[in-house]
């Protein structure tokens, strides 16, 4: 298989992340959203709206959200809503709850998932940019833009049909029916597969490797970064994105790198990846190009 191209700099910046847009070579053309974490409130990982401000306003993009399947300030549009506020994402873009008003079935034909629950209004969305800020994550191990695009993209239904790999589109039954752990990642892969065939490819992918915690942006006391920042990776393959965002902690001399894989290794969290390249989201093999 053909290596993918991922690009990679070490400055996380506003400009750095404009730049290594470019650099992939592509143009998000029509109406563009951006799939960021807003942050759970409390937290204070997640991307900040001072970073991505730029390259949402290069693009005109709104910023996409979800509500969440889990108790918390963003599992009902008036709290996530002001969760976004408190956080200063509105006062950068439009930001746009996907399912504040419904949700859509798109097609997944996975082992698991026979459709995606998703956020009605991906149906306005000519282009998506997937900005994941890449980090630990308590039950799958690690988050990066194949999160991002499975459960980030998915209604709170949809994050409940997800995390149970199909057993229940009912978030309060969500922890009483969880099922092993393979097929639960496997049940992300098909999901963020079912966004990428909705979207008919026109998705680019950027993983941002700072605040590098085991805990993801959606618990609202995560522990502090154990890792110094990376940098940001960029591909039009999440499969390989993902796959570079892994071996950059794996080939890492930080002293913070075990508790880092730790945590992955906990999860079985790198499953995911040869299951998504398998069900063809992506390819693994890539090629490292580092940008100034």
């Amino acid at each position: 298989m053909e290596k993918r191209k991922v690009y990679f700099t070490k400055e996380i910046t506003p400009e750095s992340l404009v730049k290594i847009y470019e650099a992939l070579g592509v143009e998000a053309t029509g109406k563009v959203g951006i799939k960021i974490s807003t942050g759970e409130a409390g937290g204070h990982n997640y991307l900040k709206p001072e970073l991505i401000k730029t390259l949402v306003n290069k693009l005109n993009a709104n910023i996409l959200e979800c509500n969440t399947a889990y108790a918390g300030k963003r599992n009902t549009t008036e709290a996530h809503l002001q969760t976004i506020h408190d956080h200063g994402f509105d006062a950068i873009a439009t930001v746009d709850l996907m399912d504040k008003d419904g949700e859509i079935e798109i097609p997944a034909n996975g082992k698991h998932l026979d459709v995606d629950i998703v956020g009605k209004t991906i149906a306005n969305y000519d282009y998506i940019i997937n900005l994941a800020h890449f980090k630990g994550h308590a039950m799958g191990g690690f988050g990066g833009v194949i999160k991002n695009q499975s459960i980030g993209i998915a209604s709170s239904n949809g994050k409940a049909y997800i995390h149970t790999a199909g057993a229940t589109r009912n978030p309060n039954e969500l922890w009483n029916k969880l099922p092993e752990q393979n097929a639960f990642l496997e049940s992300m892969a098909e999901a963020a597969k079912a966004v990428s065939d909705y979207m008919n490819g026109h998705i680019l992918y950027i993983d941002v490797m700072n605040n590098l915690s085991v805990d993801c942006d959606c618990d609202s006391n995560p522990e502090d970064p154990c890792m110094k920042d990376i940098g940001i990776l960029a591909s039009l393959d999440p499969v390989a994105v993902d796959q570079a965002c892994i071996d950059k902690i794996w080939k890492s001399t930080d002293p913070g790198r075990d508790h880092f894989i730790e945590r992955v290794e906990r999860q079985n969290g790198r499953h995911i990846l040869p299951y998504a390249e398998s069900i063809g989201l992506g390819n693994r093999e890539y090629e490292l190009v580092e940008i100034a």
